[in-house]
């Protein structure tokens, strides 16, 4: 039966590292240092064969190699620092990974100062340090806030309904879409596709087409309206008219009454 543990002094050692020790041990795992290369060289020395014993000439070499190493080592640092130092200000994304999971997140945000520490050096994102290396990528603020304008408006664009059913009632969303995109800079415009540009003008003309048919439907039923009007002046005017001709008609009865009346009296007269 084998042994799930190992066991020292008749005692089960557990071999279970805590999460620092972890941590510790991928750093100095994944980093050979200039203290693991001397450490290398002294074991050398000290484990070397005493009949065989390394030359002097091996050991000068070996330690040009380290110097190199060493200098190599601080120019990488100098110039992570540097770089570093030149993303403060800066719109970027880190790249980070889930321990658990292991799935993959994005964070954004402006870098508001950087560290150095170890040999390394981090960048302050949202109040979070991070290493310079899970730096995934640096934007222009002016580009993100294009790209969101553009997506918004693609959104609002998608939640209109099809073209033929359109109706006046989606006239204020239209027309909120075009004065946005009017007042898009030719750069903000370029985020967008030609053919929803296109979409947009179809949606504009569309309302237009439906207004004007809606004036000419009132201007019709304005106009079957007039009619009756119409009628009834005329019906008031031939009334008129018929007014005036009997008070015609009695004033001259009443004066070839009159006349009659005369001529009677000069003829009894005679």
């Amino acid at each position: 039966m084998a042994l799930v543990a190992p066991v020292k002094d008749g005692k089960i050692v557990d071999t279970r590292a805590t999460t620092e020790e972890k941590k510790k041990s991928e750093k100095s795992g994944n980093n050979l240092d200039k203290d693991a290369f001397l450490q290398l060289l002294v074991a050398q020395m000290k484990y070397q064969d005493p009949l065989e014993p390394t030359s002097n000439t091996e050991y000068i070499s070996q330690l040009a190699t380290f110097s190199s190493l060493e200098e190599m080592q601080n120019m990488t640092g100098a110039m992570n620092m540097q770089r570093a130092s030149n993303l403060v200000g800066e719109e970027v994304y880190i790249k980070t990974t889930d321990p658990t999971t292991g799935s993959t997140n994005y964070v954004h945000g402006k870098v508001n100062f950087v560290t150095y520490q170890n040999g390394k050096a981090y960048v302050n994102v949202n109040g979070e340090d991070y290493p310079l290396d899970d730096v995934d990528s640096i934007y222009d603020p002016e580009y993100s806030e294009a790209y969101d304008l553009a997506y918004e408006w693609t959104v609002g664009l998608n939640k209109l309904p099809a073209l033929s059913k359109v109706t006046l009632s989606d006239e204020e969303d239209i027309m909120k879409l075009k004065e946005t995109f009017d007042k898009m800079t030719d750069y903000q415009k370029s985020f967008l596709t030609d053919e929803n540009k296109k979409k947009l003008d179809s949606y504009v003309n569309q309302i237009e087409l439906l207004k004007k048919a809606k004036e000419e439907l009132d201007d019709k039923l304005e106009g079957a309206d007039k009619p009756e009007d119409t009628d009834k002046e005329d019906e008031t005017e031939n009334t008129d008219k018929t007014e005036n001709t009997d008070k015609t008609e009695n004033t001259d009865k009443t004066e070839n009454t009159d006349k009659t009346d005369k001529t009677d009296g000069t003829d009894k007269t005679e």
